[in-house]
């Protein structure tokens, strides 16, 4: 979700903080050497030619897998933590459930990923955890606005920052029902359970995720891969009850660090 202030009341959930991306483009200047002719019409002796200056290369475009999730590097938002890009066969598996269990300090937290959901997604979030890229990671957000619960994760750095060093498209949720508290219908309820990717936009989707502990109301710009389960609430309830870390600027934030810090300290594939 994309990056705002703290005071916002509705903020959104960065994968990567905003930047502005340029690229620089450099233009090689070739240095030519003449031979000196003297005055009798005898070519006298020319200096050594100085030698070309170093054209640089074209950078490479980023790499991007050839199946279906066309996963692509991100070389201006490097990895947090090594990992390569994910397998991306041509039949991507689109059915069936698997199970993760998240094992932080704070207790289990239970997750079931939907392939049929999120295909992509459930794909990449396999790889990572596969790679260990999730573990002695911490939660570095929690939220408690009236329409915005959740905890996110998925972050290396612990800064809200990192990622892991690709991207993805976005699998959209199209059957969310619309949220009571925006009479528009544009925001939609994020049930409380739902596991959810975090992004800095559209089609920019990495490692951050978010869970929700209670009913929350978001513009449906979040890819919905998974549920929680009972055990996991319960972790979560625990976390969301110990509140926010005040800070000098915000005695009583309702968005920031959790107050019970939060650390993933292995994350498992359940067979």
């Amino acid at each position: 979700m994309s990056r705002s202030s703290r005071r916002q009341p509705v903020p959104l959930f960065p994968a990567h903080p905003p930047r502005t991306r340029t690229l620089s483009r450099l233009t090689g200047v070739a240095l030519l050497a003449t031979a000196l002719v003297g005055g009798s019409g005898v070519a006298a002796v020319a200096a050594p030619a100085a030698p070309a200056a170093a054209v640089p290369a074209a950078a490479a475009p980023p790499r991007t897998t050839p199946g279906p999730c066309a996963y692509t590097e991100t070389p201006d938002e490097p990895a947090a933590r090594p990992v390569p890009l994910p397998p991306d066969p041509r039949r991507t598996p689109g059915h069936g459930t698997v199970r993760v269990t998240l094992r932080t300090n704070q207790g289990p937290i239970g997750l079931t990923l939907d392939r049929e959901q999120a295909p992509c997604t459930v794909q990449s979030f396999l790889h990572l955890v596969r790679h260990r890229f999730y573990d002695r990671t911490s939660c570095h957000r929690l939220t408690a606005y009236p329409t915005l619960s959740v905890l996110q994760c998925g972050d290396p750095s612990g800064t809200g920052a990192g990622g892991p060093g690709y991207r993805y498209a976005d699998e959209l949720p199209t059957d969310l029902p619309p949220a009571p508290t925006d009479p528009t219908g544009v925001r939609k309820v994020y049930a409380r359970g739902v596991l959810a990717m975090a992004n800095a936009g559209p089609d920019t989707n990495g490692s951050q995720f978010f869970l929700v502990y209670a009913n929350s109301a978001l513009r449906p710009n979040y890819t919905v891969f998974g549920e929680v389960d009972a055990a996991g609430l319960a972790t979560l309830d625990r976390i969301a009850a110990g509140g926010i870390a005040p800070t000098a600027e915000d005695p009583a934030p309702v968005d920031g660090a959790p107050a019970l810090p939060v650390e993933i300290c292995r994350a498992a594939r359940r067979l």
